[in-house]
């Protein structure tokens, strides 16, 4: 840990006993059914290489749940455990990355009523220390950052924040964008009935997005930020879908344009933004949602109930199933950008207490290659 992080956490420590930290939904109430949560476990793929989340140790009622990050860098078939250190994260971990370097941001737990940040430029083997004076949502499309080093972050009442630069997040300089309720009080947001926000981005000019649940049947909410004004990003679903509301679980900005993942009503879609027009997949079935992520070149993941996988490679594209997923998978992660040595294929990481086993898919078969035992400290965040 560097002595720039401990002093941070530090201050934040003791700031975080003066206040109190939530968990709530970032909501508006409405007449709809409430939006499915979305769990935090993931995994993303940068330049760098592909990381993954996920919990591990015992009871979250007890504080024995760690959450905890790994690395596999581009060109490599292994993975490494790079949590940063020093900061509580049994609330639990956001991540977002550009083609340079991660930015993971820590949930309020504990007494800490503030998100940490770290930044790493080197697949985790070092972090620099970050502020935001503010809790993170609990949805794992909370932080984006824009090659530019321009970031957003949602926070749990549904204001979006934004810092100009890298070096301005990591100090803390963070500026209000807009409310939940503004949002919801806009044009676009009237015309979806925005009833919540569950995640933001960049779009392919760089500018804001936003995305969250509308009342308002067959509508998707989501929404580009231009000259001060909130406008509908036009995403329009299939008029089959006319009669069910839908809820955006997640998006993510490449080089290629935005994707985003939707649940309408018992149906999960991918859309994919190029700026000029939208693509939307046909649907697969849903169900239980366990965990969700994004690859390279748009293309996505889902982890659903009974361990049951879907998987897509982009616009075009068409949700294929994988083998059911080995015991224990908390997350998925997709082939890298420049997949190394036997690293082209989807792999599962299961979680049992403070070991995760990676397996990996090869013709149509989960196979064993990697076993890594996290040093975990049980009691020592009560």
């Amino acid at each position: 840990m560097t002595r720039g992080l401990a002093r941070t956490v530090l201050a934040l420590a003791c700031a975080g006993l003066a206040a109190g930290c939530g968990t709530q939904t970032a909501t508006v109430a409405g007449a709809g059914p409430p939006p499915v949560t979305v769990p935090l476990s993931t995994s993303l793929v940068t330049a760098q290489g592909t990381w993954a989340i996920a919990v591990m140790g015992g009871s979250a009622a007890s504080d024995n749940n760690f959450w905890q990050l790994f690395a596999r860098p581009t060109g490599a078939s292994r993975w490494s455990l790079v949590t940063p250190k020093g900061v509580a994260d049994n609330g639990g971990l956001v991540a977002a990355g550009t083609g340079t370097s991660l930015t993971v941001g820590f949930r309020p737990s504990q007494n800490l009523a503030y998100s940490p940040l770290s930044t790493s430029t080197d697949t985790g083997k070092n972090w620099t220390p970050g502020l935001l004076d503010a809790g993170l949502a609990d949805t794992p499309s909370a932080i984006a950052v824009a090659p530019s080093g321009r970031a957003l972050a949602l926070l749990q009442d549904g204001t979006i924040q934004a810092a100009p630069t890298a070096s301005a997040a990591a100090a803390g300089q963070w500026t209000r964008l807009t409310t939940r309720n503004a949002l919801a009080a806009s044009a676009p947001g009237r015309s979806c009935g925005l009833t919540s926000v569950h995640a933001v981005s960049f779009g392919p000019v760089m500018s804001p997005m936003a995305a969250g649940s509308c009342e308002r049947p067959g509508v998707a909410g989501v929404f580009t930020y231009a000259s001060g004004t909130w406008r509908s990003a036009g995403l329009a679903l299939p008029a089959t879908f006319g009669r069910d509301q839908v809820q955006v679980l997640g998006l993510t900005a490449d080089s290629g344009g935005d994707a985003a993942l939707l649940l309408a009503g018992n149906s999960l879609l991918a859309a994919w933004w190029t700026g000029t027009r939208w693509t939307v997949s046909d649907p697969v079935s849903a169900g239980t949602l366990h965990a969700t992520g994004f690859g390279a070149s748009g293309s996505a993941w889902v982890l659903l109930g009974g361990g049951r996988a879907e998987t897509i490679t982009g616009p075009g594209g068409s949700w294929q199933a994988l083998p059911p997923a080995p015991p224990g998978t908390a997350t998925l992660a997709a082939p890298g950008a420049a997949p190394g040595r036997g690293a082209g294929s989807y792999e599962a990481l299961a979680v049992s207490g403070s070991r995760l086993t990676v397996w990996r898919l090869a013709q149509r078969a989960w196979a064993k290659v990697q076993l890594i035992t996290v040093p975990i400290q049980y009691g020592s965040s009560g």
